[in-house]
């Protein structure tokens, strides 16, 4: 049987104060990990620097730092110093983000992501060891020396304090086959996004298969990270809104995050089976109507991505995912008060063990 942690992410909008002030709330419940988003916002370190000293036991997720707006060894030193004043609680996620995000806001240029998420990854390892710093990639040259372009100074440098651990787990967001794989075969986690518990195998069976054939078997099993919406009731009323909200998510990315072609959300719902739909829901939402759009996304599909409805079709919901490979579960509780978030969450963990 899968050992699964139970896990919940942080919005970034709302009153940061106020949701730590709950933190302990959950913590209580046995929610085991937090995770701290990035977009173009207040960074997430700061914030898990901050939940650090206000939590005890969970772990806490960076999710997700985008590579090209930190170095290499910049990631490597915030993933140690949060270990460090966490006392060893941090998972590095990482992720390639968008143009729109990294060319429009950090005035970067966006190319190459799976090299530069393998380059990254061998990177920090290296920091964490108190390696010295040498690395001779396409994307990375540490040092830099003239011939690359700098002025022939640089040193060969280690991380002068000693990590609280040399092997900080690090998770790899994707979707994409090629970037499915390089998270089989060198990250410690994949964390998926829109995630069907039932056809894992078509859409990424063939790329963990390849990744894990490669991987160091100095390596933990990959744990897989999944989000999902929680709402434990029997009211019809309050599950259809939920259901609804997680509707227009659906169609926000699977219509409108990339264009014909171009989009990775709704090439991953077609691997999921639903060709027609995913072409469906993309027309329309690229024609502005969105609320046809969110019509269209199956009934079905939402019901597979979340945990909505009676404690017994949630306890369904959890054997599912368990049966897909899910490791962690990160729980969006969206009930309306936070006391039935945190009743929600303690049933949570109840059904997951």
């Amino acid at each position: 049987m899968t050992q699964m942690t139970l896990g919940m992410p942080i919005n970034y909008a709302g009153d940061f104060r106020e949701t730590i002030d709950n933190l302990r709330d959950y913590e209580g419940v046995g929610v085991g990990r937090i995770a701290v988003a990035e977009a173009y916002t207040f960074d997430a370190v700061s914030q898990l620097g901050y939940i650090a000293a206000r939590t005890d036991t969970m772990e806490l997720q960076t999710g997700i730092l985008p590579m090209y707006s930190r170095t290499p060894t910049n990631l490597a030193m915030t993933a140690a110093g949060l270990d460090y004043v966490s006392g060893g609680r941090t998972v590095l996620g990482i992720g390639a983000s968008g143009p729109q995000v990294i060319e429009g806001f950090h005035g970067v240029k966006y190319d190459y992501p799976l090299g530069r998420a393998r380059e990254n990854a061998e990177i920090c390892r290296k920091v964490w060891r108190r390696e010295r710093l040498e690395h001779r990639g396409k994307h990375y040259q540490l040092p830099l020396t003239k011939e690359d372009g700098g002025s022939g100074l640089g040193k060969a440098l280690k991380i002068i304090n000693h990590p609280v651990r040399d092997n900080i787990p690090m998770l790899l967001a994707a979707i994409g086959p090629k970037n499915v794989s390089l998270a089989a075969e060198m990250f410690e986690e994949l964390q998926p996004f829109l995630f069907h518990p039932d056809h894992v195998d078509a859409a990424f069976g063939e790329s963990l298969a390849e990744g894990k054939a490669k991987r160091d078997p100095s390596l933990p099993d990959l744990k897989i990270v999944v989000q999902a919406v929680v709402l434990i009731t029997e009211d019809a009323d309050q599950i259809a809104n939920a259901q609804a909200a997680v509707r227009h998510h659906t169609a926000l990315y699977v219509g409108g995050m990339g264009a014909r072609g171009k989009n990775f959300y709704n090439a991953l719902v077609q691997r999921y089976g639903y060709v027609e739909e995913a072409k469906l829901i993309q027309d329309l939402y690229l024609e502005g109507r969105k609320d046809e759009a969110a019509a269209a996304v199956p009934q079905e599909l939402i019901e597979a991505m979340s945990f909505i409805g009676p404690r017994a079709k949630v306890a369904e919901q959890v054997d599912r995912f368990r049966g897909s490979g899910a490791s962690v579960i990160l729980g969006s509780a969206v009930a309306s008060t936070h006391k039935q978030r945190v009743d929600d969450m303690a049933v949570m963990k109840e059904l997951i063990g």
